[in-house]
């Protein structure tokens, strides 16, 4: 017998290797963004079906353009390019989370990082983009912000966000606690 979960995740391949959601079809003229909602304790579990989705895409689609960014490499390569990685470290040794946390406000905002995100996803060359490392780079960066921003540089390009804690159509709810103010609008996957 499976768990849900297993069950689920075993849909994702079929589901976003299709021509009708590479096409957006049924949208509605919705963006093409979609959650998948997941226990945070199985977070390993989905970083390995991560990899398994990116060695088998291309089998069962060749040719399929796929871009994985996981937002906590994304932050600490921004920061290592910035000379501020040592540094961020030390001051979140010395100084804590939320002194770190303001620190890096200014260069961690919304706006600078969907421009990095599109630098490095080129959601326009690609035909899929799934994204994960949200809960890794929590409270730095909150991906509601974030996908409320995205779809100026996605346009219509799928997006599939792996989320740890619960989405239910509307709101976000990071590790199952933390509890997003905004409405969001995205399909669960």
């Amino acid at each position: 017998m499976t768990d849900s979960l297993t069950q689920r995740l075993n849909e994702i391949l079929p589901k976003i290797t299709s021509t009708e959601f590479l096409g957006g079809k049924g949208l509605g003229n919705e963006i093409a963004f979609y959650i998948f909602d997941y226990p945070p304790e199985a977070e390993i579990r989905i970083r390995d079906h991560i990899r398994f989705l990116m060695d088998h895409i291309p089998k069962r689609r060749p040719g399929l353009k796929v871009k994985h960014i996981n937002l906590f490499d994304l932050v600490i390569d921004h920061l290592e390019n910035r000379n501020l990685l040592e540094k961020s470290i030390q001051m979140q040794k010395t100084k804590g989370d939320m002194a770190l946390q303001k620190a890096l406000a200014g260069v961690l905002k919304t706006e600078k990082l969907v421009e990095i995100f599109g630098e490095v996803a080129r959601p326009e060359e690609q035909d899929l983009v799934l994204v994960s490392g949200v809960g890794n780079v929590w409270p730095l960066v909150r991906s509601h912000n974030l996908l409320n921003n995205l779809q100026t540089v996605t346009g219509r390009t799928p997006l599939v966000m792996f989320y740890p804690g619960r989405y239910d159509g509307q709101t976000l709810r990071l590790f199952g606690k933390v509890k997003s103010n905004n409405y969001y609008r995205a399909f669960r996957l």
